[in-house]
């Protein structure tokens, strides 16, 4: 379920660091964010839908890492970004 092109450039607008911006970790946490929530939705309507319950997890592993990343070298910013996104870590 990608992201529509509009909903997508508005969330690298709101995260980005320069005018240029699109694949800073802030940029692509949030993206992920943004798609984990949104299949969440479906795995609550779906509960049996184990191809997209695989796609959820690789997700969530690959937003784990990269905030991971985010944390080790920029901690004002993991924070920021935390709140931002309302996560809980």
């Amino acid at each position: 379920m990608p992201l529509s092109k509009d909903k997508k450039q508005e969330i690298i607008g709101h995260f980005r660091l320069h005018d240029t911006d699109t694949g800073s970790p802030e940029v692509q946490i949030s993206l992920l964010t943004q798609r984990i929530n949104e299949m969440t939705l479906h795995m609550q309507k779906n509960p049996k839908d184990m191809h997209s319950r695989y796609g959820l997890l690789k997700m969530v592993g690959r937003r784990r890492r990269l905030l991971n990343y985010l944390r080790k070298h920029d901690i004002e910013g993991y924070r920021h970004l935390v709140s931002q996104l309302d996560l809980r870590r």
